[in-house]
């Protein structure tokens, strides 16, 4: 990533972990200040759901980091453009809930 990049995550409790926080450290990896119970606007999120799905759907899982980086390849290259298009027309409905409920928990 270079020696300059901020890292960024969503308060998940496993991403605040003792382990995560001292690798993080010691790494000297800068974290991003991020509000506690901030709603994910991130759409990368249903796209990681969409591969998950279809990774567990296949008649055999990968088993193997080498099978599953390959797997992942694959579902990434099958990925229907129409998914891509739907979320990112998607993310001006998810700034106007977002407002609408002052940044509370949306329901998605």
């Amino acid at each position: 990533m270079g020696l300059q990049f901020l890292f960024m995550d969503d308060n998940a409790p496993c991403h605040r972990t003792v382990a995560a926080e001292q690798f993080l450290e010691s790494e000297d990896i800068e974290r991003m200040d991020w509000p506690a119970r901030s709603p994910d606007l991130n759409p990368i999120e249903n796209v990681w759901d969409f591969l998950g799905r279809r990774l567990a759907a296949r008649t055999l899982p990968p088993v193997m980091i080498q099978e599953l980086r390959l797997a992942l390849q694959d579902e990434w290259e099958a990925m229907p453009q129409q998914l891509i298009d739907t979320l990112i027309l998607s993310m001006g409905r998810r700034c106007e809930t977002c407002l609408a409920v002052r940044g509370d928990h949306i329901p998605y």
